[in-house]
């Protein structure tokens, strides 16, 4: 992250930004008890409660402790309680037992939030650098991230349960058939990949450089529920020689025989959603998929994943449009009936093909706030284009998403490729 160390004012903008991040955040609360805030379901999954002090801790730490020397933390404990894995800004809470933590009660973990936004009102009311300016955009962003994860680990708290609750009521059942598959070509040769001008971006984006891509073509849409149950039924979870061995061993480990979230009811499947259980819909996207259940099907079908540089070609041909977090649908949506490149945005993540690396010439920033992305790439692939949870503001071609190739409750799904022979 760049720092340049002069007088700056705040753009209007970005003080409203502030207030309209932080305002959707609590949005995603209404409608849940304060039971539901609490519950840690497995260690992947936060309660509520910690996403939204937590957010708050990276302002406070990040923000106002370094740079508003009036700033006094309500209670220095939440240091220790709400850090996450920045190892330099100190000792944390077990993540596995988040769960544990009764109190700071839901209602004082929002007076937390209200003592750090009017400090941040004090702040942003002033001058002060540009780094300043940097790094509340990167906790608008970071914590956009966290509303996505609210989300997800609602979904997994919800689901099991076995009341099965309902997080929003589902909109108007939109019944359909899948679009035709079609296959769109992309010339090969040197592109140039990753972030570049002054809009915001994480430093995994960066810096742009050029990757040699040979002659691809990609899907021109998402794989549906109808063509999963298609593998499914021709014993895809039954065949080795389909998945790679890490990924056979998580099929025994783990018993899998189906998506995440299915179900089979008196001979039907069905799916948990924030809707509560639904039936599964054959021209949906297919969703809560592993890089290995994605890597199997792709391999069943004779094609492969895409690269993440591949995908991000393709992506940089259409506008950032899709089924966001803004349209409320809270679940994946069917394409529409076109032959043109369609979904590359919302609805799903898109596993690729690519394992999470630095790209050439990549440096952290240093102290913690640099912990945020480069510490993790090991062990992990890349995906792309967004969710249905994601936010619309927060994405772009460029965005690097990463998760261990086993990992299920994130709303991910599949796109396909293929050489050109």
């Amino acid at each position: 992250m760049t720092t340049t160390l002069k007088e700056v004012s705040l753009p209007a903008s970005l003080r409203s930004d502030y207030s309209r991040v932080r305002a959707f955040t609590e949005s995603l609360g209404e409608g849940l008890a304060a039971e539901d805030y609490v519950v840690q379901s497995m260690p992947d999954v936060s309660p509520t409660k910690w996403h939204l002090a937590h957010t708050s801790w990276f302002f406070e730490a990040f923000v106002l402790m370094p740079h508003l020397p009036r700033y006094r933390p309500l209670n220095p404990v939440y240091h220790y309680l709400f850090n996450s894995y920045y190892v330099q800004a100190g000792e944390r809470h077990c993540r596995a037992q988040r769960g544990y933590l009764s109190r700071p009660t839901v209602r004082e973990v929002m007076a937390y939030r209200t003592h750090v936004d009017r400090a941040m009102e004090d702040l942003l009311g002033g001058e002060f650098t540009a780094a300043v300016s940097q790094l509340v955009t990167l906790g608008l962003h970071h914590e956009q991230q966290h509303q996505e994860l609210m989300l997800t680990d609602i979904k997994h708290v919800f689901s099991v349960n076995p009341l099965r609750p309902v997080y929003r009521k589902a909109g108007p059942t939109h019944h359909g058939v899948a679009a035709p598959l079609r296959w769109i070509a992309f010339a090969g040769g040197v592109q140039h990949v990753g972030h570049e001008g002054t809009g915001f971006s994480f430093d995994n984006e960066t810096p742009r450089h050029r990757e040699f891509v040979e002659p691809f073509e990609i899907a021109s849409r998402l794989v549906t529920n109808g063509e999963y149950l298609e593998f499914m039924d021709a014993g895809g979870y039954r065949r080795p020689e389909l998945w790679l061995s890490a990924g056979w061993d998580a099929v025994q480990k783990n018993a899998w025989t189906e998506p995440f979230y299915w179900e089979q009811r008196d001979g039907a499947w069905q799916t948990f959603t924030l809707h509560g259980m639904q039936p599964v819909a054959e021209h949906e996207p297919v969703c809560h998929i592993s890089y290995f259940e994605a890597d199997a099907f792709a391999r069943w079908r004779g094609v492969r994943l895409p690269t993440e540089f591949e995908w991000e070609v393709a992506a940089q041909t259409v506008p950032v449009v899709g089924n966001f977090v803004e349209s409320q649908a809270l679940h994946p949506q069917g394409a529409e009936s076109r032959d043109e490149l369609q979904q590359m945005f919302g609805d799903v993540w898109e596993w690729t093909r690519s394992q999470y690396s630095p790209y050439p010439g990549f440096q952290a920033a240093p102290g913690a706030v640099g912990e945020y992305n480069g510490k993790w790439m090991c062990n992990q692939f890349v995906l792309r284009g967004g969710s249905c949870a994601t936010a619309i503001t927060h994405i772009r071609p460029t965005y690097r998403n990463f998760f261990p190739p086993e990992v299920t409750w994130q709303f991910m799904g599949i796109r396909l490729a293929r050489d050109v022979s």
